[in-house]
């Protein structure tokens, strides 16, 4: 049986925003869809505006009209479990409780033929607990589909405790008739996508909450710095700050309260407030009628060095040596390895964000780190109480006369960009190792899923496979609470390649 070749219909239990747009990409796909609601009139409410949907593909010159017409006639609404009996697949998206998703589940089985597979879509419980409510759980596993789902192309194909390989093996090459681009994982909390972005919105939230920075100055860095597509207070004013912190709490209470994946107090009380982000009108950001947006912190125009000395290797931060040399300041390069680091005619040193903090030391100012140092537009700088105000000044003018905005945030250890990636290579090696998925699928998820400019490994391979671990070992030094302990699969990853190096 080919993946198209369903026993029967294709059948969405759920008729919310999720629940049409699955039931359109499989319209679209060629299938017979059902659709049904446990509230009378609206499996037929969403039937039209699917309808309508379909009707703007034609105008936008996606669809033709006879596809339009052929899919409106595959679509039937129907007006109980009853009528979904002859179903190849049924996909639930309804409430986010268990105990409504395990009622369905046993009534679909009574109704369903045996070698229908069941599927859910849920984001935030367990596969493994809907499932358990099934006599025949082999043939029920997660698909979840990521908002909109017509135009979203990722997939996350979840294999609970107890699915068969040969229903995940139908339900994801299915999907990749579907055109999407599914990828398989264990049943985990948060799946890939939403076990591995945590640390995106936790350290932008940890920076703000230790007043470092303010949102807008860290979306900033993060966007033009990071290169990632939105920041972090943006984004979830986007999601819902309800439903962002939601996810966060549903993760980190099934993970036992896991200190890695700890919700945000300062998100907790914008959701008490009711500052659910752009649908209320308030969230970190104001959106009602007139208001500004708030500036990210840029710094004043400042005088660049006359000249840098490079001390060792600047790791990620190599080619910020060509970019100084074509901006006419001299680069020296002092032969003995005292460090990796620039210092400036102050006397100062310059150094790449490394989880310590510039108190630490006599005259320090760090910078964070960025996807591409040629092309950002924007880098933070940090300094201490006790950094010289020339220091200052001197690293201020040098990025700028590189062409970058500098957003000078306090002296938080990891900075933004430095601490967020670090976190996230290390729960994407943490995941593999413990089988959620591959290498090649986590990537592909962060990418699709939440438009990462880089996968995981791609960011471990490009900074090199020590530098997330040294990152988090710093860190974790000056946060004990084990929010920043390195796992044990990064350190071995570390180690590794210190054994290959000849490190005894």
């Amino acid at each position: 049986m080919t993946a198209l070749d369903l026993a029967g219909p294709v059948a969405v239990v759920g008729t919310g925003t999720m629940g049409q747009g699955i039931a359109q990409v499989a319209l679209v796909a060629g299938h017979p869809v059902h659709l049904y609601d446990a509230v009378p009139g609206r499996a037929s409410a969403a039937a039209e505006a699917i309808g309508a949907r379909l009707d703007r593909l034609v105008e936008k010159g996606r669809l033709t009209g006879a596809e339009r017409d052929a899919a409106r006639a595959r679509l039937r609404p129907a007006a109980g479990i009853s009528d979904l009996a002859d179903s190849g697949l049924v996909v639930e998206a309804v409430l986010e409780r268990l105990d409504v998703k395990q009622q369905l589940m046993r009534e679909l089985e009574d109704v369903v033929p045996s070698d229908c597979l069941l599927a859910t879509n849920t984001s935030s419980l367990s596969v493994t607990a809907i499932g358990g409510a099934l006599r025949e759980p082999g043939r029920f596993l997660g698909l979840h589909f990521f908002n909109p789902a017509p135009l979203l192309p990722l997939v996350e194909v979840v294999s609970g405790f107890a699915t068969d390989v040969t229903s995940a093996t139908r339900a994801y090459e299915l999907a990749r008739a579907w055109g999407k681009t599914p990828v398989a994982c264990a049943d985990t909390p948060g799946f890939i996508v939403n076990r591995i972005a945590r640390p995106f919105y936790a350290e932008a939230f940890a920076v703000h909450e230790a007043q470092a920075a303010d949102p807008a100055t860290i979306d900033a860095v993060l966007r033009e710095s990071g290169g990632f597509r939105m920041g972090a207070f943006e984004l979830t004013d986007l999601i819902g700050q309800d439903v962002n912190e939601s996810v966060t709490r549903s993760v980190w209470e099934a993970f036992f309260q896991d200190v890695r994946f700890t919700p945000s107090l300062a998100q907790r009380r914008l959701v008490e407030s009711g500052r659910h982000g752009r649908k209320s009108g308030h969230g970190w950001y104001d959106y009602g009628d007139g208001a500004e947006r708030p500036e990210p912190h840029t710094a004043e125009k400042a005088q660049a060095p006359a000249y840098v000395v490079v001390e060792g290797d600047l790791g990620p931060a190599a080619e910020l040596v060509a970019l100084i040399r074509e901006a006419g300041i001299q680069v020296r390069e002092d032969e003995e390895d005292h460090g990796t680091r620039l210092v400036l005619p102050s006397g100062g040193q310059l150094a790449l964000a490394d989880g310590q903090t510039a108190v630490e030391f006599r005259d320090v100012v760090y910078f964070d780190l960025a996807l591409d140092y040629r092309g950002a537009t924007r880098i933070a700088l940090s300094h201490s109480q006790d950094t010289q105000t020339q220091t200052l000044a001197e690293a201020t003018g040098l990025f700028q006369a590189l062409g970058k905005d500098v957003s000078v945030i306090g002296d938080v250890p990891g900075m933004i960009v430095a601490r967020t990636v670090a976190r996230i290579v290390d729960l994407a090696h943490d995941a593999v190792a413990k089988g959620v998925a591959t290498e090649e699928d986590i990537d592909t998820a962060m990418r699709l899923g939440v438009n990462y400019p880089l996968g995981p490994f791609e960011w471990s391979r490009r900074l090199g496979r020590s530098w997330a671990y040294d990152v988090l070992d710093d860190l974790h030094m000056r946060d004990p609470s084990g929010r920043y302990a390195p796992s044990l699969a990064l350190y071995r990853h570390a180690y590794a390649s210190e054994k290959r190096e000849g490190t005894p």
